[in-house]
């Protein structure tokens, strides 16, 4: 079993969540909940995956806050 990192934004248009996985392109989706949004993007990237191993581009590191004036 494998786990990817997802970044994950509500759109304030529609209300839905958004979400990818950085660095694995194609590796996105959208959901009503979060727990669709999950389903969705499991979906996904199982279906990417009988491609053959991604050639994942970046790492998911975490946040950061930057300060501006």
């Amino acid at each position: 079993m494998r786990t990817f990192t997802a970044i994950i934004e509500k759109c304030k248009e529609t209300g839905l969540y958004v979400g990818f996985v950085p660095g694995f392109p194609g590796a996105h989706s959208q959901g009503e909940s979060l727990d669709e949004l999950n389903n969705n993007l499991k979906e996904v990237i199982e279906m990417l995956l009988k491609d053959g191993e991604p050639d994942i581009d970046g790492e998911f590191i975490g946040t950061q806050n930057v300060m501006v004036a």
